[in-house]
């Protein structure tokens, strides 16, 4: 038996990099999983994908497609996860942006993207969860993605650690309004993570004038990492599991930093 065997999981953000492979390592230990995402096309190709890799851990897979900001279609995604599955047992509130600006240039448009998605998205991601728990009465997790970014502000990403420091107060006020209901709310901050997000925010840091070659601002944001190398998703999902399983039933309310000893607080 898996450590989630039997548990019924919403990954958002699940078509690529860590909510895929937070997915990924779920099927891995025997839960149900629906991978949702914005991308329809891409986040149902991955879970095709991964429909043996659900046979050989004893779950069943699922993909949605979802606007994490557009509450209807939240509650749309989470119905149909629980026709498919029976029930609603853990939430991963994953799915988020960056889109990098020095700091005297960030606009209004710029503030809001970044806000809606991984702000108001990780809100609206709780409360919809939160309510299938409670209607059905026996508990459940909510898993909130921060960042090492909700720990320091960094000068060329001023919104999304602003929208990151929001998603840990979001897990602590979730956690201390809903511990009576038996739904427990944790999170967990990666560092430098080598996804395909990285390699955009690569990109947009030259187009900035913020870095002057491919690489260079992953090699100055993981300079200081103590393990000495950045992270890739699978140092994420051991963690993540950790979150989903029992395990972790007495945790609430805590954000787990994941990022090699890049910053210590």
């Amino acid at each position: 038996m898996g450590r989630v065997s039997g548990r019924a999981c919403i990954v958002t953000g699940a078509a690529q990099g860590i909510g895929r492979a937070i997915g990924e390592a779920l099927l891995d230990e025997g839960a149900d999983v629906c991978f949702a995402d914005i991308n329809a096309d891409k986040v149902a190709e991955v879970a095709a994908r991964n429909e043996g890799r659900a046979r050989d851990g004893g779950g069943r897979v699922m993909s949605a497609t979802v606007d994490v900001t557009d509450r209807a279609q939240v509650r749309e995604m989470i119905a149909k996860t629980v026709e498919a599955f029976g029930k609603l047992d853990v939430k991963f509130n994953n799915a988020g942006v960056n889109k990098p600006m020095n700091f005297l240039d960030v606009t209004e448009e710029n503030w809001s993207f970044i806000m809606d998605i991984n702000g108001l998205g990780c809100l609206i991601g709780m409360q919809e969860a939160a309510r299938q728990m409670i209607a059905q009465g026996h508990g459940g997790k909510i898993i909130n993605t921060a960042s090492i970014a909700s720990r320091q502000g960094f000068d060329n990403v001023a919104p999304y650690c602003a929208s990151k420091w929001a998603v840990v107060s979001l897990t602590q006020s979730g956690a201390r309004d809903l511990a009576k209901h038996n739904i427990t709310v944790t999170g967990f901050a990666p560092g430098v993570v080598a996804t395909e997000m990285w390699d955009q925010v690569d990109q947009d840091l030259m187009e900035i004038g913020a870095a002057e070659r491919p690489g260079q601002a992953m090699e100055e944001f993981s300079a200081d990492i103590l393990k000495g190398r950045v992270a890739t998703p699978a140092d994420i999902t051991g963690t993540t599991t950790f979150l989903a399983a029992r395990d972790s039933d007495y945790m609430t309310g805590q954000i787990v930093m994941i990022d090699g000893g890049m910053a210590l607080v």
